[in-house]
């Protein structure tokens, strides 16, 4: 997934998948990246009510010069933030949205289809293949299948993180890329890997696809 190339980026992945992680670390590459003029703004549209949110990572974010945009929940009820639209058009600005995994999150997108439909922007959904939720193919294909159902979306990449947690060995992100790409590759092709930065450079060597660094970013200690 070449970052520089597009103004809109979604993450769609269930819980556990590591979007968010892989949302904000893209939202700071680009704080980086982005030509002078410009601004980065990263919208927290998660629902699920996750054990780690994006949100909780405001002060890192806003450190690399990207906005950050989310609006308090009540109880269960889901809620938008305000501005999306707006951003998604105006070509002042890189957006990206964080948005959960499930038929909710879709939904709250499909309002935006027209928009995350144009060639200006990148629609991934992340897959974990070590979380139960993608073991195979027919729990991708269900997931993915509902969301691009309420959603509207028309194209979607797949990003394949293949984690254990902070520990995961290289052993395991190269078998769990290869899961990923045995369950998925023959029906939508993955667009790249995503791998904690100490191993990036053994990895990338092995693969025959793009590699994407990545910095955990979102860890509370021993929760």
């Amino acid at each position: 997934m070449r970052i520089e190339q597009k103004k809109n980026f979604v993450f769609l992945g269930e819980a556990g998948s590591g979007k968010s992680e892989i949302a904000v670390n893209v939202a700071c590459m680009l704080g980086k990246k982005v030509p002078h003029g410009r601004k980065v703004h990263f919208f927290d549209l998660d629902q699920t009510k996750p054990l780690f949110r994006s949100r909780d990572v405001r002060g890192q974010l806003e450190k690399e010069q990207v906005t950050v945009h989310f609006d308090r929940q009540f109880l269960d009820a889901p809620t938008l933030v305000g501005g999306v639209a707006e951003h998604l058009r105006d070509e002042r600005h890189v957006v990206i949205l964080d948005v959960g995994g499930n038929h909710i999150g879709a939904r709250m997108i499909g309002r935006f289809s027209e928009l995350l439909n144009q060639e200006n922007t990148v629609v991934c959904f992340v897959i974990n293949p070590y979380r139960p939720w993608s073991k195979d193919l027919r729990s991708i294909d269900q997931t993915l299948s509902s969301i691009l159902q309420v959603s509207h979306i028309e194209k979607v990449e797949i990003i394949s993180n293949p984690n254990l947690g902070a520990d995961t060995s290289e052993e395991e992100v190269l078998a769990g890329h290869r899961r990923v790409m045995d369950l998925i590759s023959e029906k939508m092709p993955v667009s790249c890997l995503c791998v904690r930065r100490e191993l990036y450079e053994k990895v990338r060597r092995k693969i025959g696809l793009s590699v994407m660094p990545m910095d955990l970013r979102m860890q509370y200690g021993d929760i």
